[in-house]
């Protein structure tokens, strides 16, 4: 079954970025993270349209 969400060292791997880098984009606006009981999470589908938009590909 695949992830539904990415931890932040997770997210870095699979967008080929460092961790300290999803840290800073955690903070900016439309990423799509959240925090659950003190941990970050990213979300898997989320996170693949927001590269794909960052790409200039849109959203499908």
């Amino acid at each position: 079954m695949p992830k539904l969400a990415y931890s932040v060292e997770e997210a870095a791997e699979a967008l080929g970025v460092s961790r300290s880098l999803v840290y800073r984009l955690i903070h900016q606006s439309g990423f799509p993270s959240v925090k659950l009981r003190g941990r970050r999470l990213i979300s898997a589908e989320l996170l693949a349209e927001w590269g794909r938009l960052q790409a200039g590909g849109g959203a499908l």
